[in-house]
């Protein structure tokens, strides 16, 4: 790659990076649900108006858009409202690769490479570290939402491969039209009118900034430029940056918000982004999959 486009790549690693912290940020003045329903919203408002119609069938807009959209982020905002650190989250759900690689296999018949099983097996044990260090602390609940939102990113994946969106910004900022009207139902449901009324009659910039960085920067900016970089670059070679998203995530979550991971989680961590690249690197179209919607 041409520096100037390691730099891109780099730079949305970061963008995705920072994004936790800016979730775990909006969720100080949001409940989680809400939270989701605003961040959609303001992706989907401004941007239908520049991407044309659904350059794939309705069924498939839906579809990714009730998985990806709605249990994906819903699960993972929940499991952050309820311990899980920022940091930590931007790892653990990255495990969406390996979800990924499953789903291909059971439900489209692909073959997995031995490189692939020795990847799983590697960044299984290293989330079975986190989780039992996780057992300690108050957020193992929130450590097993966000895994399985990381299963919901999975089988999200495989529909974006089985739907051949010609166009990944347009199936993504369609796909985002879906979730908020039903996470505006959970909120209203599991969070209360009165604590939605609450929330919106006392919004604060820190709480407004944080939905607009999450919309803005991280998703519209942030994947522009990753669909930009995979249509100069095979996704062999653009996928591997992804990775760097939890380096960046603990970093900024380390500064921004006095986040410390403890040395168990260091080294699971280590051996979890090991199994991932393993995963990543394989030379399987799958990997396509996985990397031109590998953003949280």
């Amino acid at each position: 790659m041409k520096p100037k486009h390691i730099a891109l790549a780099l730079l949305v690693a970061a963008l995705w990076g920072i994004n936790f912290v800016a979730i775990k940020i909006g969720l100080k003045d949001f409940p989680p649900f809400l939270l989701s329903a605003l961040r959609f919203l303001a992706v989907a408002m401004p941007m239908l108006f520049f991407v044309g119609w659904p350059c794939v069938s309705w069924r498939w807009v839906l579809s990714i858009g009730l998985i990806f959209g709605v249990v994906k982020f819903g699960l993972l905002f929940l499991g952050m409202d309820l311990g899980m650190p920022a940091g930590l989250s931007s790892l653990v759900l990255q495990a969406q690769a390996l979800f990924t690689v499953v789903f291909a296999v059971v439900l489209l018949g692909e073959r997995m490479r031995p490189v692939q099983l020795a990847g799983i097996a590697l960044a299984s044990g290293g989330l079975l570290l986190i989780g039992l260090e996780r057992a300690q602390e108050t957020s193992l609940i929130g450590l097993l939402l966000v895994v399985a939102a990381a299963c919901a990113w999975g089988y999200a994946n495989i529909l974006m491969k089985q739907a051949k969106a010609p166009n990944m910004l347009n199936l993504i900022i369609w796909v985002s039209v879906v979730p908020p009207l039903p996470m505006a139902g959970l909120s209203l449901a599991f969070e209360g009118p009165d604590r939605v009324l609450a929330t919106l009659s006392s919004l604060s910039w820190s709480g407004i900034l944080s939905v607009l960085y999450i919309a803005w920067a991280s998703t519209i900016i942030g994947f522009s430029l990753w669909v930009y970089l995979l249509r100069l670059y095979s996704a062999s070679v653009v996928a591997p940056f992804s990775l760097m998203v939890p380096i960046f995530g603990i970093a900024a979550s380390a500064v921004m918000l006095g986040e410390e991971l403890s040395m168990l989680e260091i080294v699971a961590g280590a051996l979890t982004l090991a199994g991932l690249l393993c995963v990543v690197r394989a030379p399987k179209p799958l990997t396509q999959v996985s990397a031109s919607a590998a953003r949280p």
